[in-house]
This record gives structure tokens, sequence and C-alpha cells, in this order.
């Protein structure tokens, strides 16, 4: 179901071959992802899947792999030649703990945006995929999760401001779930799987009104694919 251990390469690795797979207009974008062409591939190594039958990208994070400062030693792959402001974000997403990784992994996995040309400076929307149906309830709490890198990752949010930058909606590991962001100025809203209505509403993103490049995310010990990510 995940796949086997890739061989991860530490550091950077720029991927700038032609973005196959990338239709756009003025309106509305489209890649794929059915390659990793047009992708730059940060502390993790990108490779096409297909996966419960879709082809995807997935990213994998392994136990001692190296961690460039880049980023800010976040795992990520930038869509290369993106800048996204206001407007909408969808793509579909499988994210579980790789095989091998100890209870506390939780599949974590999203989309980063408005990525500075430092890498390190970003927002971003996750899901922590095991916490869905946990019988825990405030491990459901936790199912959905906003973070402003660097200043605000989650524990800084989850400490000032409990509750604030984290939902609960049902999830489940490893299967494919649908995200869809809206921005507009300084606020957010994450809505899953098809829902009419948001799991997560941010009124306050802590970068201001910011512009930037999009990116796949996945957090520690996480197995990713990425599949079908549309911008407007």
């Amino acid at each position: 179901m995940r796949g086997l251990a890739l061989g991860i390469s530490a550091g950077l690795t720029s991927i700038c071959l032609a973005a196959t797979g990338w239709a756009s207009d003025q309106k509305r974008s489209l890649y794929t992802l059915d390659n990793v062409a047009g992708l730059e591939v940060i502390n993790t190594k990108a490779e096409t899947a297909t996966y419960l039958g879709r082809k995807a990208v997935r990213l994998l994070d392994l136990p001692g792999q190296a961690k460039d400062d880049v980023a800010g030693g976040n795992t990520i792959a930038v869509v290369t030649g993106t800048d996204f402001g206001s407007g909408t974000i969808e793509v579909d997403v499988a994210g579980a703990p790789r095989v091998g990784a100890d209870e506390s992994a939780r599949g974590f996995i999203g989309i980063a945006f408005h990525v500075q040309e430092n890498r390190k400076s970003f927002e971003c929307f996750y899901l922590r995929p095991t916490n869905g149906r946990a019988e825990d309830q405030l491990r459901r709490n936790h199912s959905t999760q906003f973070i402003a890198e660097p200043e605000y990752p989650w524990q800084r949010l989850r400490k000032e401001s409990p509750g604030v930058y984290e939902s609960y909606v049902d999830l489940q590991p490893a299967v494919w779930t649908h995200l869809k962001i809206e921005v507009a100025g300084t606020k957010a809203r994450l809505y899953v799987n098809g829902a009419s209505h948001p799991t997560l509403i941010i009124n306050d993103m802590k970068h201001a009104e910011s512009h930037g490049a999009i990116a796949l995310w996945i957090g520690q010990d996480t197995d990713g694919y990425f599949s079908d990510l549309r911008i407007q």
C-alpha cells in the first residue's frame, strides 16, 4: 500500500525539465502530477507512481535523512513557475506513516503556498490522517493544521492559541483525499473531500497579504502521494 522505501538524497535537488502535464490559461492552471518535471525538490526525493489507480508524485520522509537548512528543514516540492496570491488551490492527496514509523507518526500531508525565494517562508494547510478516526477525541481535534513558517510552527500556534489553527475532520490514512484551499488577502479556508462548508477557517494569516510559489508538503515519517493540482 505504501510501496518500497526510496533512497533519499539529502539537500536540494532541482529538477528543471520542461513541465509536461501542465496546462494553463488566464484563469486556471492544472498540473496533473504524472511526472516530476517542473518540481524543485527539497529534503526528499520525488518519483512518479501509480497509487490506487491514479498517476501521482510520491514524496517519502525516511528516518535519519539529512535535512538541508533550505526550507528550514521542511520537506517540500515546489511547483516551479507558480506565483499565487489570492484564489483557489485544489489537489488530491494520500498520506500515511512510512513503513517502520513509530506510533507518533501521523502521515502529515498538505500544500504550502506563498513560498518565498528563500524557501523558508511560507504558509501551509496539512492533514494528520491517522487522527481522523482515532479513539482519542483530542487527537481527532488535531486532524487539520495551519502553519506559517518559520515564525509560526504548529507548536507555537497550539500553545498560544489552542484550537484556533487546527480542527477535526473525518480522515483515513493512505486513501485519496481532496483538498481545496481558498485564499483572500489575509484570510484562508480549508475544505476537505468536497464539503460545502470549510473544515478550518483562518482569519489572520501571519504573513499578511503575500504571494509566492506553491509546493507539495509532507511531514516527518510520511509516505505521501499527490495528484491533479489545480490553481485558480
